[in-house]
């Protein structure tokens, strides 16, 4: 079979066709600690294309550099000059897409799969789910565009707009380093850890500073996700480490203060608090791990707290999952009333148990309405 006829039976909803010509930056070009072309590659696999083509620069029929940047993609190399694929997605010369984008050009073509899947080329980022370069001095603002594109519409308010301007920062100096998400998911856990064990002192110095540390954990923990996401690391095993993890830190945070408070006053009542407030913590961690997360699941992972379908309720039970709440936490700490915090989380945390458990039942009762 020739190279062309080969080509040519590449089912069309599979194949990604990536040219050289007419680009402005080699595939080679690193952006945030990946190639480009890896990067392409990297989107295209996870998007659902099964083989992507990249063209070489003309005359470098093997083209080196994006060999070596597409190692273990399991991407191809073909020479300059070679037809795509009758029907591929061909990407714009330059073009650095979303997954989502992808993902939509795949749905375009099985919708209507004798069509020619080839994308015009755009300029600049007038797409949100793809940016093309067009210069080299395009690098900085399509950087600029991948890290935009790791905030979640689902955060609070504080989270997006607090959080996320510092842990954005802070990942994308990390992106290019050693340091992986399973590494910042255990360090930010680790923080989180310090700080509640300062709530054990009466002091509000020792409180306040607790509580920044809570703070600070909250916002280095928003860093493993963005580096999974942006270096393509993301794994069922790291979302498991960080919300396990997120909800230790969040009993030993409720635990000390029960313990810290219930030693300053010589009262055992604190103590009841505490474990009233641990118990929904971790029953309710519990039943969103296995309505949600306790098996392998194909496709995004859950921006919910619920799988059953959106209601005023499931959202309710969203945004009360939301970690503004730790804000609260330090202006209380700051006064040296943190306890009041474990408080409203003593009623708030089986209160919320119980909003889950309805959310799913009536999300299952409107399942079978409807099968």
């Amino acid at each position: 079979m020739t190279r062309a006829s080969a080509f040519a039976s590449v089912s069309v909803s599979s194949a990604l066709w990536v040219p050289s010509s007419g680009a402005a930056v080699s595939g080679a070009t690193v952006l945030l600690g990946l190639p480009l072309a890896r990067r392409v590659a990297l989107a295209a696999r996870k998007a659902g294309f099964t083989r992507v083509l990249f063209e070489a620069e003309p005359g470098i029929p093997t083209d080196p550099p994006l060999t070596r940047a597409l190692s273990g993609t399991g991407a191809e190399v073909v020479s300059s000059g070679t037809p795509a694929p009758t029907g591929a997605v061909v990407l714009p010369a330059g073009g650095l897409p979303q997954v989502s984008w992808l993902r939509a050009r795949l749905e375009e073509i099985e919708i209507e799969p004798e069509a020619s899947a080839g994308v015009p080329p755009l300029e600049g980022d007038s797409d949100p789910g793809i940016f093309v370069l067009t210069a080299p001095s395009d690098i900085r603002a399509a950087e600029r565009w991948l890290m935009r594109g790791l905030v979640k519409d689902s955060e609070g308010f504080m989270s997006r707009h607090v959080e996320r301007r510092i842990s954005l920062a802070i990942s994308r100096r990390l992106a290019s380093t050693r340091v992986t998400p399973n590494a910042m998911t255990i360090f930010s856990v680790g923080v989180g850890l310090g700080g509640a064990a300062l709530f054990l002192s009466p002091r509000t110095a020792m409180q306040f500073a607790g509580a920044l540390l809570f703070l600070l954990h909250s916002i280095l923990d928003g860093c493993d996700g963005e580096l999974a996401r942006l270096n393509f690391q993301e794994s069922r095993f790291g979302g498991v480490l960080d919300f396990w993890g997120d909800n230790l830190v969040h009993v030993a945070v409720f635990g000390c203060l029960a313990v810290g408070w219930s030693r300053a006053t010589g009262d055992p009542l604190p103590l009841a608090a505490g474990v009233a407030a641990v118990a929904g913590t971790i029953v309710s961690a519990a039943f969103v791990y296995l309505r949600t997360m306790s098996r392998p699941k194909e496709g995004p992972q859950f921006t919910s707290v619920t799988a059953a379908p959106p209601t005023r309720l499931s959202r309710l039970a969203d945004a009360l999952a939301r970690r503004d709440f730790i804000y609260l936490v330090v202006i209380l700490a700051a006064f040296g009333k943190a306890h009041w915090f474990l408080v409203l989380a003593a009623i708030g945390s089986p209160l919320f148990f119980l909003a889950l458990v309805v959310v799913d039942v009536s999300g299952r009762r409107f399942g079978r309405s409807f099968s």
